[in-house]
């Protein structure tokens, strides 16, 4: 009988354990995001903006989907060269890299749930993910200059 309360015990617990996890998608909930307006040519966009080290690391992870214009701008904590992933992420992505004076020097593809970091090819202080393919559908190219409105 003593063995048999001992194996409840031990399940009781170890369901407990499983349960009190945290899950990815509550830890999501946790996460809020600033806003931020940037200026690309001569339109402006109202985009969450991750200056934080949590904001940075949750970025767009979990989200299935993301308005026509809506985004994601990051601030790093110092110019460096950068490199984004794309774990636990499900919509296809393209990251422009921006130096400190706000000049476009990469826009590369993301892939979702890509593990591969995607780095910048110069030092860079900022980042702007957007839906895959919108920079070229906005005539936004490398070299382009955006202004950051804080």
């Amino acid at each position: 009988m003593d063995k048999l309360l001992f194996v409840l015990m031990v399940t009781c617990l170890s369901a407990g354990c499983v349960q009190a996890q945290v899950d990815p998608v509550a830890r999501m909930n946790e996460v809020s995001f600033d806003r931020i307006s940037i200026t690309m040519g001569d339109k402006k966009y109202d985009v969450q903006y991750a200056k934080t080290f949590e904001q940075r690391a949750q970025g767009l992870m979990f989200r299935k989907e993301l308005c026509e214009d809506c985004g994601m701008f990051f601030t790093f904590d110092t110019v460096k060269y950068a490199g984004m992933w794309m774990k636990n992420t499900f919509i296809p992505l393209d990251v422009a890299f921006i130096d400190r004076n706000g000049v476009i020097t990469d826009i590369k593809p993301l892939m979702p749930h890509s593990l591969e970091s995607v780095g910048s090819s110069k030092k860079v202080l900022y980042a702007l993910e957007m839906n895959q393919g919108w920079f070229a559908n906005h005539n936004v190219k490398v070299g382009d200059q955006i202004t950051i409105h804080r």
